[in-house]
């Protein structure tokens, strides 16, 4: 394995450098079994080429945060349920329908049958590329060991069970640390490992009615809703993929491991930023605006002749570039709309005048006029016209992976772009238990009766994947 030891040093246990390059000021460390591993396994580039995490997260959250590090070159090992695998496996219609007979990989020494479903659930798709799946049954006594066994050779842990669970069965972060002291054990939690609410289990609409976003989301006059997507969920990912990210940087200093307390509730809070301010600096108590702004006028949706609009007029000069292309321009020498403050306090009669203008023209002549005009203006598009908007294809947000079971998928891409070391869909979201030989084989050095005999003793299982 290569690693930049300035920056996240190899804690591959029981690993011994071949050899030592100098390049300027990065020190270079060859690993030679983990290299030639690496370079038989993986085709990965990009920055965390070279690092190794044992995904035990499901669902949302913690898979969000483990397809970014792999989308950034990490070689990351999904651990699953022999028998259902990852919760959103199941969570469908829409589903990807096989294209293969999925009955052939089926193992006899398996207790169990590896499709229950007609494909991959979209859901499922949606999260999980550039990762491979191991199946092991975490409740064996057996399976705790190779859980074991593999973090020796693991850089992060990340993993999303009620606090205490993973302890219970020797899996806690006092148990690997004793057996890898460089190891990053990440826990997602609803709450956090602590704290009276610690035990409590949470999902992302949970904290979004009880860490106050809820009740800020929705219109004035109607009870609150939850945002459109599991947005505490995804942030929380991001929270959880700084945080390793930073880890990391910092054991190339200390040399050692730590643990991170990651917790939705935590991540939601965080999030509220400038409403959590207004309330803790002036009192003042938060409500709903639907899609304007609490701050500034006008910012928010209108109605024209055929579809919706939104429209931002944040500062002075914004403000007389829009009235004056919609033919309002009197509105900025009138004392009542001549500063944001002053729109503030006539907020209903500013948005009803221009509505009342925008109620007269259609959406596509909005745009005209005031498109390149430096006004923020945006149409208010559903997924079909998201996905063909010419910037969303410009910067290759929509990839395109062959899977060996459903055929050509396209998924969303990453979003940041890399000069130096681009970020690549290396492989489609993977099936249960694909790489269960593979891993177990390589990392391990199991043979196929070692896997055989764990299979028919309902810890592990091994599909007879054959594309």
């Amino acid at each position: 394995m290569y690693t930049f030891s300035k920056l996240v040093p190899s804690l591959r246990s029981g690993s011994k450098s071949s050899s030592i390059y100098h390049l300027k000021s990065i020190q270079v460390v060859n690993f030679s079994a983990s290299a030639s591993r690496h370079k038989a396994e993986s085709s990965t580039t990009g920055p965390l080429s070279g690092i190794r995490i044992l995904d035990m997260s499901r669902v949302l959250a913690g898979p969000y945060c483990t397809m970014l590090l792999g989308d950034m070159g990490a070689e990351v090992i999904k651990i699953e349920h022999p028998k259902i695998g990852d919760d959103t496996r199941a969570w469908g219609p829409p589903y990807a329908p096989y294209k293969v007979d999925v009955s052939n990989f089926s193992n006899p020494k398996n207790k169990i049958q590896p499709h229950a479903y007609k494909g991959e659930s979209a859901y499922y798709l949606c999260v999980n590329r550039n990762k491979k799946s191991v199946t092991i049954n975490i409740k064996e006594k057996k399976g705790q060991e190779i859980i074991k066994e593999l973090a020796k050779s693991c850089d992060v842990f990340i993993e999303n069970y009620v606090p205490g669970k993973l302890a219970e069965m020797g899996l806690g972060y006092e148990d690997l640390k004793k057996v890898n002291d460089k190891l990053i054990y990440a826990s997602v939690t609803g709450y956090g490992t602590t704290g009276p609410y610690s035990n409590k289990p949470g999902y992302d609409v949970m904290i979004e009615a009880e860490a106050g976003l809820m009740h800020i989301t929705g219109e004035k006059d109607r009870s609150p809703v939850k945002v459109g997507v599991a947005i505490t969920d995804i942030t929380t990912g991001l929270y959880a993929h700084g945080s390793i990210l930073a880890s990391l940087f910092e054991r190339s200093k200390s040399n050692k491991g730590q643990h991170l307390d990651i917790s939705l509730m935590s991540s939601q809070i965080s999030a509220l930023v400038n409403i959590g301010s207004n309330y803790l600096i002036g009192g003042q108590e938060a409500t709903r605006w639907g899609a304007e702004h609490t701050s500034i006028v006008p910012y928010r949706n209108f109605e024209t002749k055929t579809d919706p609009i939104c429209v931002s007029g944040a500062n002075e000069k914004q403000f007389k570039i829009l009235t004056e292309n919609l033919g309002l321009g009197w509105m900025v020498t009138d004392p009542r709309f001549s500063s944001n403050t002053a729109r503030v306090n006539h907020r209903e009669l500013v948005d009803k005048t221009i509505q009342d203008r925008l109620s007269q023209m259609t959406r596509e002549e909005v745009l005209e006029a005031l498109n390149d005009k430096g006004v923020p203006i945006a149409p208010i598009n559903n997924m079909e016209q998201t996905f063909s908007h010419p910037q969303v294809i410009a910067k290759k947000l929509v990839r395109e992976v062959e899977h060996p079971a459903v055929g050509n998928i396209k998924i969303v891409g990453p979003a940041v772009g890399y000069s130096e070391t681009p970020l690549k869909v290396f492989d489609p979201p993977p099936m249960l238990g694909q790489h269960t030989k593979e891993v177990l084989g390589s990392i391990l050095g199991y043979t196929e009766e070692n896997m055989d005999t764990l299979s028919s003793e309902g810890v592990i299982s091994t599909f007879d994947y054959k594309f």
